[in-house]
């Protein structure tokens, strides 16, 4: 008897839907393109270039939908950053939000680190100041027009794929007991499986009134009570005032030249400058002579970001308090004083720690005038502090949790600060043109994941899907060291016998080695980019 592939649930015939065997992504190459985390986001951006947006609008419209179709990392209480060449000019915006005015020092005396959950590790959401801003500067399209695709999803329902369902699994668990979570995303008193469908006609309606206000609603009307008067119901220290003084930051970049490119990341309150520190350390260590998936070069890489990450916790918080600048955190002669800190076939410890991993989204894109776009947005844990406000689908970030408790550090929590941040977008330029929009990821990982990229690509030209599905490592602390189970035995074995303490993860298995997007500028003007199957990566063009 034929045996069919197919499972048989109370009378019902369901597919299968793991994925049992390996496959290989070819790059997606075109004049207008978008690379997306998940792929109903892909095509949403596509379908605004194909009426005449350009990448900005298409960023937009994926961006939106990605807050209902994978509200595992990301949600309308997200934050975001987002880096813009036009054409002309390289543009970075900082849109993460600022600690309510009640937070004091004080407020949290007595607990050893900031709340991860809860109304206490919420603050002032920017992710829908960043989309109005965007819109208005570089957008070609009508605002509403970019939340068509999203509140159809919200309100008609989507499947939701595989992995996401598996996070979304996971945040039900540890965010079931939160006030609001159990009504929006556990509808049927459980998370969705793969291939369920999932409405949310709240949050539907919510993306209605951003839309039509141009996110007036939002922070200064009734989506804003809501937000309120649900904090005052909790205790909580949001307010109206806090809301109402939102506003996102046009910050520039800051940039560290490798080889023959300048790699760009958004300025701190972000952790982005490390994936610049490490690079500039690379530059004076010999790991060009090393090939890309040798041990030596996998070493030099790892203690170059230790050292970046020592420095960056101690001293990266809201800039307007940080004592040490970005400028002598770049410095050449610093980070030629910090290589000589790393001994080869020696694992190092220069004490540093991490924050855990945790869920976001990425996406880029770019058209056929010459726009690219590098966009991130997040709720930070998954679906962050769990908090979901009734009534309206708006899940609220834990980015609170960022902040430090120690006294006298740059990243103590304090009224209007904004934290130290994980999510950051990257851009590569070169000889002052825009070359390539990259993102990774996951929380620690994404700093760690962007030198990774930058130098497969930039030292060893390996184009952005090879760069994507090369195994990816993460720093944890100390010496140790989270690899993926698809690196050599031999490379691994090596790198043990230098004193990395190495853990290893399939990339299935563990989210903490994130998910990638990259679109590249080719000589002839054409695009080219990969998505991340760690994720639901879609990338698509025309």
């Amino acid at each position: 008897m034929e045996k069919f592939w197919f499972l048989v649930q109370a009378g019902e015939i369901h597919m299968d839907l793991s994925l049992p065997y390996p496959s290989k992504r070819a790059p997606v190459m075109a004049r207008n393109i978008i690379s997306t985390s998940q792929p109903l986001a892909t095509q949403a951006g596509l379908q605004m270039l194909q009426a005449g947006g350009n990448a900005v609008d298409a960023a937009l419209a994926a961006a939106i939908t990605l807050t209902v179709v994978e509200p595992t990392g990301n949600g309308l209480g997200s934050d975001a950053f987002a880096i813009v060449h036009d054409g002309t000019k390289l543009h970075g915006l900082n849109a993460s939000g600022r600690a309510p005015a009640a937070w004091t020092p004080e407020r949290f005396a007595g607990q050893a680190q900031m709340p991860r959950n809860g109304w206490e590790s919420v603050t002032v959401p920017g992710a829908v100041s960043a989309w109005v801003a965007l819109s208005d500067r570089f957008g070609k399209l009508p605002f509403e027009q970019l939340f068509e695709p999203a509140i159809g999803y919200a309100r008609n329902g989507f499947a939701v794929s595989p992995i996401i369902a598996g996070l979304w699994q996971s945040g039900a668990e540890q965010h079931k007991d939160q006030p609001g979570f159990r009504e929006a995303f556990m509808p049927e008193g459980r998370a969705p499986k793969a291939g369920e469908i999932y409405r949310n006609e709240n949050m539907a309606r919510s993306l209605e009134a951003i839309a039509q206000s141009k996110g007036e609603s939002f922070y200064r009307g009734e989506l804003a009570e809501k937000m309120v008067a649900f904090a005052q119901e909790h205790d909580a220290a949001l307010s109206l005032e806090d809301l109402a003084a939102n506003a996102p930051d046009w910050t520039g970049t800051v940039a560290q030249d490798y080889r023959d490119v300048k790699a760009h990341e958004i300025p701190p309150n972000g952790q982005g400058i490390a994936a610049l520190i490490a690079l500039g350390i690379l530059q004076h260590t010999d790991v060009a002579e090393h090939g890309p998936d040798s041990p030596e070069a996998i070493h030099l890489q790892i203690e170059a970001m230790k050292l970046a990450l020592a420095d960056v916790y101690a001293n990266v918080g809201d800039p307007a308090t940080m004592v040490v600048s970005s400028e002598q955190l770049l410095d050449p002669d610093y980070h030629a004083e910090r290589a000589k800190l790393i001994t080869h076939g020696l694992a190092g410890d220069p004490g540093h720690g991490l924050p855990k991993p945790s869920g976001t989204v990425y996406l880029c894109a770019a058209d056929a005038d010459g726009c690219m776009v590098s966009f991130i947005q997040s709720n930070y844990s998954g679906f962050g502090s769990g908090v979901v406000v009734p009534g309206t689908g708006i899940s609220l970030q834990n980015r609170g949790s960022g902040f430090s408790l120690e006294p006298g550090h740059p990243n103590l929590v304090g009224p209007g600060k904004r934290p130290f941040h994980t999510i950051i977008p990257g851009f590569l330029t070169r000889a002052g043109q825009p070359l390539t929009a990259l993102g990774v990821m996951g929380g620690p990982i994404q700093a760690q994941g962007h030198m990774q990229v930058v130098v497969r690509m930039v030292l060893y030209n390996q184009n952005p899907q090879a760069a994507i599905d090369a195994p990816r490592w993460r720093m944890m602390s100390g010496r140790s060291v989270a690899m993926e189970t698809s690196f050599d035995p031999a490379t691994i074995a090596q790198l043990r016998d230098w004193g990395h303490e190495i853990s290893l993860n399939p990339p299935e298995a563990a989210f903490g080695f994130g998910g990638a997007q990259i679109v590249h500028r080719m000589d002839n003007g054409h695009y080219i980019a990969g998505s991340d199957p760690r994720k639901d990566g879609h990338a698509a063009g025309f």
